[in-house]
């Protein structure tokens, strides 16, 4: 098997494992595959976690403890296509728990500050219906969503 060309690398001030771990918990066909420590004499205690690499539903990232110097912002984020309600919902509120916050239209902030989308299916599919008026009315539903609801997106193409 090819190894995955690019991989995401995510800065993390001493919580990398831990969110490796939660993230990993989230997603089928998602694991751990390598935690690296710091050597003596580096920048970080020796023994620590330095880098984990992981798979998100068949994706690897590499997650690195690299202190307090760099913040994640929403310039990037992880977008996650979700089948339905029930697994935007959730998805959304492990997300958002312990300490994330939500934003406007299906984002939100981990307790880490990693940015991401959750996308239902549904949504590029009704944004880019052909039908006069639906990609507008969907827009403007999405727009005064926190969390996303399917069905009032669906009301809204309908109307």
């Amino acid at each position: 098997m090819t190894p995955q060309k690019i991989k995401t690398f995510l800065w993390y001030d001493g919580a990398a494992e831990e969110a490796a771990t939660f993230y990993c918990s989230l997603f089928k066909d998602s694991e751990i595959l390598n935690v690296s420590r710091y050597p003596a004499g580096g920048p970080a205690p020796a023994g620590s976690v330095m880098t984990v690499a992981f798979k998100l539903a068949g994706i690897e990232f590499i997650a690195l403890n690299g202190g307090p110097i760099f913040k994640f912002t929403e310039a990037i984020s992880l977008s996650v296509d979700c089948e339905d309600q029930a697994e935007f919902d959730f998805l959304w509120d492990k997300l958002t728990s312990d300490g994330g916050t939500p934003s406007q239209c299906g984002w939100l902030k981990d307790k880490w500050g990693l940015s991401w989308q959750i996308t239902p299916r549904a949504l590029p599919r009704l944004l880019s219906s052909s039908k006069p008026g639906v990609a507008q009315r969907v827009m403007a539903a999405m727009m005064q969503m926190t969390k996303i609801d399917i069905a009032a997106l669906e009301q809204a193409a309908r109307d």
